[in-house]
């Protein structure tokens, strides 16, 4: 009984210290997105004076203003908020559609190279886009893509992490739901559409979401094949905007503020899908 009590004390000594590492974790995370949030409601005076203030004296509404109007007035910020959601939001559907009919493909059919050809994919994760961002501007160049949001989003409709996560995910599908699918007489396009893509939505909705994150963050690309400031995405708006001469701190974080609002809101519209497994992974384990 002894030994009982002191295992229960160790136990929860063992929780609380996990607790306390996990909070601590947390606000090391949470910490910065605090002063992004807090500093976009003051002047930039009261965000260089130490000790910081965490919680803002009054709104300063003017931040907002000038992310929004910009240094020069312009307005063109919901232009490029625009653009980053046609070109994250393109790219994320095509890499889920391509990579789940990939995954598909490589999980479910036999066929010859099979192996080879998933390698070959896997390969090219290896090779740092610095690597072959040259040569894929030439080519973009050479078709015309230059200042076109076709030269924004071709290169990025699919990508091998897409694929090998749909690869995967799709490997534990039960074959036998597939066969009985194809013996009662559902076309390869029915079993796909009605019974795959259905039953895969923690998969879909987190390669969704790491999809369009990491097109809405994606700064390089833009920057070489878009020069005309309508065509921009927000990314290249904050580096223009936080290059210019007048412009302060507070209106600077008023504007990364805005820039994570749509990420924020994809991620809860999405997030429902990543407690709770395929109803048919369940259905076959009982």
């Amino acid at each position: 009984m002894a030994q009982l009590q002191t295992k229960t004390r160790g136990g929860r000594i063992a929780d609380l210290f996990a607790l306390a590492l996990l909070a601590i974790i947390t606000a090391l995370v949470l910490m910065p997105i605090a002063f992004m949030v807090t500093a976009s409601f003051m002047p930039a005076v009261d965000i260089t004076r130490m000790p910081y203030r965490w919680i803002p004296r009054g709104i300063e509404w003017d931040n907002f203003y000038k992310a929004i109007a910009g240094n020069d007035g312009n307005f063109v910020f919901a232009r490029n908020v625009l653009n980053s959601l046609l070109v994250a939001g393109t790219v994320s559907l095509t890499t889920v559609i391509l990579s789940a009919l990939t995954g598909y493909a490589l999980a479910k059919f036999r066929f010859r190279l099979r192996t080879v050809v998933f390698m070959a994919i896997m390969m090219t994760m290896m090779i740092p886009f610095e690597v072959i961002m040259v040569p894929l501007y030439m080519v973009a160049l050479n078709l015309n893509m230059q200042n076109t949001y076709a030269g924004l989003i071709v290169p990025f409709m699919v990508n091998a992490f897409g694929i090998f996560m749909m690869r995967q995910y799709l490997q534990t599908f039960p074959s036998d739901i597939l066969d009985a699918a194809r013996i009662d007489g559902q076309s390869e396009p029915g079993i796909f559409s009605k019974i795959v893509l259905v039953n895969s939505g923690p998969a879909l909705a987190s390669l969704a979401i790491v999809s369009f994150r990491q097109q809405w963050d994606n700064l390089l690309w833009p920057l070489m094949v878009v020069q005309d400031r309508r065509l921009k995405t927000i990314p290249t708006y904050i580096v223009s905007f936080a290059e210019e001469k007048f412009a302060d701190e507070g209106a600077m974080m008023a504007v990364a503020f805005l820039a994570s609002i749509p990420v924020v809101i994809m991620f809860i519209l999405l997030s429902r899908y990543f407690v709770g497994g395929s109803s048919v992974y369940s259905a076959s384990k009982e």
